[in-house]
This record gives structure tokens, sequence and C-alpha cells, in this order.
């Protein structure tokens, strides 16, 4: 084979591996054309080695990984990458709830001139059966997932199970009139961890009802090094742009333990800023409220049974304050992903126009359950933005 021939992407001389630190350098300069949006180069990789240094991915959280090409004699030439992050989560069934291992995969990318060979379908090929055992100690990880911008059918062919993907969108406004919803507050930075403690007990109780059902249920934790993530892409960008930050991280109802209700969000600026919008998505919205305990994806009945609720009222409380936020950062809208009954009727509260929209492209949510069952058969609950890698 000639010295600019590609092998064949089942050659036995080409192997998933873990990327060096200078195989990892070089798939970000190769993807920064494609991916560094407003940022210019050098600002992309710093905002990269940022992202590689928070709670969640140091340390091994986070893998780079390349298809290479490595012949007996010959060097190491690198064909196409991703990344994995081990993630945190719960798998409710027979009556119990477990602490299991997940993974989270990133950043798929083949440069042009590899593409057409079939290298990313030999990657995920490798990958989805290498993760199964990577960092699960003596036992096995439950899932991976990932989101798709290329629509379905390409990860489900290699494992990954397309589910459905939903959002509902709100329009950012400075003048809501909030009357007949109850008062709230924004959080800061020093808000955030306690509450991702308060959320993770809670989501583990809801999902100890999961647990009665036939069917496994999983889902992701949102905890504190997860949403650190998302503000520390955020706050980069910002810095970059606007030489400021902000600290506002949410907004929360309620005083009392056992009475609040609480959101996240994250501004995200988008790669094509003539085409595309800027997008305030909220990451995370919890209840704590023990009778609330849908985990189900909206419906005309959900709506109907909920929409007078105290539930109800307190995240539309909350959004409202998402909107003057996402007004006075120039936001154009907010992005809901998979929302609740309880979620949806807040919104119209807000809104009586408001509609879930199901995505059929982009961010599509994708599972590979390493389980007995088919994953059609598993329940993924809490499928929102803070899930995203």
């Amino acid at each position: 084979m000639g010295s600019t021939e590609l092998p064949h992407k089942d050659s036995p001389d080409v192997h998933l591996v873990e990327a060096t630190e200078e195989e990892s350098i070089a798939q970000q300069h190769a993807n920064s054309a494609e991916w560094q949006g407003q940022l210019d180069l050098d600002a992309y990789l710093r905002r990269e080695t940022v992202l590689i240094n928070q709670d969640l991915t140091r340390d091994g959280g986070l893998t780079t990984w390349v298809l290479v090409h490595q012949p007996e004699n010959g060097p190491r030439k690198v064909l196409c990458g991703c990344e994995s992050i081990k993630k945190k989560a719960l798998l409710a069934r027979s009556g119990k709830v477990e602490d299991v291992v997940a993974h989270g995969i990133a950043s798929v990318f083949c440069e042009a001139k590899h593409r057409g060979k079939g290298y990313a379908s030999r990657m995920m090929s490798e990958l989805g059966k290498k993760l199964k055992s990577w960092q699960a100690g003596n036992g096995s990880s439950a899932f991976s997932v990932l989101y798709s911008d290329i629509g379905k059918e390409f990860y489900a062919a290699h494992g990954w199970q397309a589910f459905p993907s939903a959002h509902i969108t709100l329009t950012p406004t400075a003048s809501f009139n909030a009357q007949g919803l109850p008062a709230a507050r924004v959080l800061a930075d020093k808000d955030i961890e306690s509450l991702c403690t308060l959320d993770e007990e809670i989501t583990r109780r809801r999902m100890a009802q999961n647990a009665k059902s036939n069917r496994p249920a999983v889902t992701l934790i949102p905890d504190h090094r997860t949403l650190a993530w998302h503000y520390a892409r955020e706050d980069f960008f910002a810095t970059e742009k606007f030489k400021k930050t902000s600290s506002d991280r949410g907004a929360i109802v309620g005083d009392w333990a056992g009475t609040r209700a609480w959101c996240y969000w994250t501004g995200v600026w988008p790669t094509h800023a003539e085409v595309d919008p800027n997008i305030l998505y909220i990451l995370r919205i919890a209840v704590e409220d023990e009778s609330f305990a849908d985990f189900e994806p909206a419906s005309e009945h959900g709506i109907d049974a909920i929409k007078d609720s105290p539930s109800v009222k307190a995240i539309a409380a909350v959004l409202a304050k998402a909107q003057a936020h996402a007004s006075e950062w120039n936001m154009h809208q907010i992005q809901i992903w998979n929302p609740t009954s309880a979620t949806v009727a807040a919104v119209q509260l807000l809104d009586s126009n408001a509609t879930v929209e199901h995505r059929e492209k982009e961010s599509i949510t994708s599972l590979r359950w390493y389980g007995e069952e088919d994953a059609k058969d598993v329940d993924w609950v809490m499928k929102e933005k803070f899930a995203w890698c």
C-alpha cells in the first residue's frame, strides 16, 4: 500500500486506542474549522483545555479515543476520534435503585479527507463494546448515551437506540407580568452545590417508585460536577466575547423544605451567529414536593390533570425569571428539553401558544443498553439538557 493510500476500515492494522496528548491536541486542531464557531483558534483550544480540566472530566473523567492505522513496521496514523465522559447514573429495577457507571459520548469527528471510508462506523462499533467495561471496576457499565446531530439512523445502526427528543420554547422578555405566580429569586454559584445534593436525594426517592415497574429505568444524575462543566463552557465564551460573565445560574421559588422548586440554566451562543439563535437552555427543573413524581413525557391528559397545581405555578415563576435573564443577555429563545406535563403546563401559563416540538435531526437522545433487555424496553427518564455533553 502506498504511503498516501488509506487502509480499509476492517484492516487488522486498524485499532481503537486511547489518544496520546499529542493526538488529542491534533484532533482539536482538526475539528476546530467546523466547531470553533465564533471563537478564534487560540480561544477554541484554550476552551477545550478548560473543559478537560473540570471536576467532571479531569483525572480520567474524560477519555479521548482515536481510531488509528498502525502497521507493524510503520507509524501510527489517526483516522477519526471521539471522547467519552464517565457519568454517575442510577438504575431502577426489580424493586431497588442501584448506583451504576454510564458514559456520555461526545466530539465524534472525522476529517473530510478520511470520510466515506467507514472509519466512523468502525470506531463506534469498537467503542460500544469497549465502554461496556471501561472504568467500571469489576462490573460493567449500565449504558452509554450520545446526542446525534446527524439524525437517528447512523448511531442506531451501531447500537445506540434513538429516544424521543422534544423541546418547548419560550420567548425572552423583560416585561412579563408575574401576577398570580409565587415570588422567585435568582440562584448564584453558592446555591448550586447544596441544591444538587438535594436534587439527587429527591431523584433517588422517585426512581424507587420506578423500580416497582417491570421495565428498567435509568437516569444520569444532575450532580454539581455536571452543572459546573456547563457553567465553565458558558463563562469561557462570555469572557472571550463580552468581557464579563453572569452571576445568575437559575431561579428558585420557596424558602422551606418540601415547598421549593427551582431550575438551572446556561447560555449557548451558536457556531454560526448569522443563522442560528442564541439559546438559554434550561438545564434542569426540580420540584421538591413529594407528591410530584412525574417522569412521563408531556401528554394532553397529564397537562389537564396538573395545570392548576402549586407545582406548575412554581415552575412558571422560575421560568419567568429565565425569560428576564435571557432578555438581559440578548438570547433569542429559551429551550426546555423533553418536558413533562407539569413543565408544559407551566410554559403555557407564560405563553398560551407554546407547543412541544419533536426533533428528528439534531440533538437526538440516544442510548446503548448493556443489560439483557432491548433498549426499547428501558425507560430513560430526566432527558434534560444537563445530561448533554
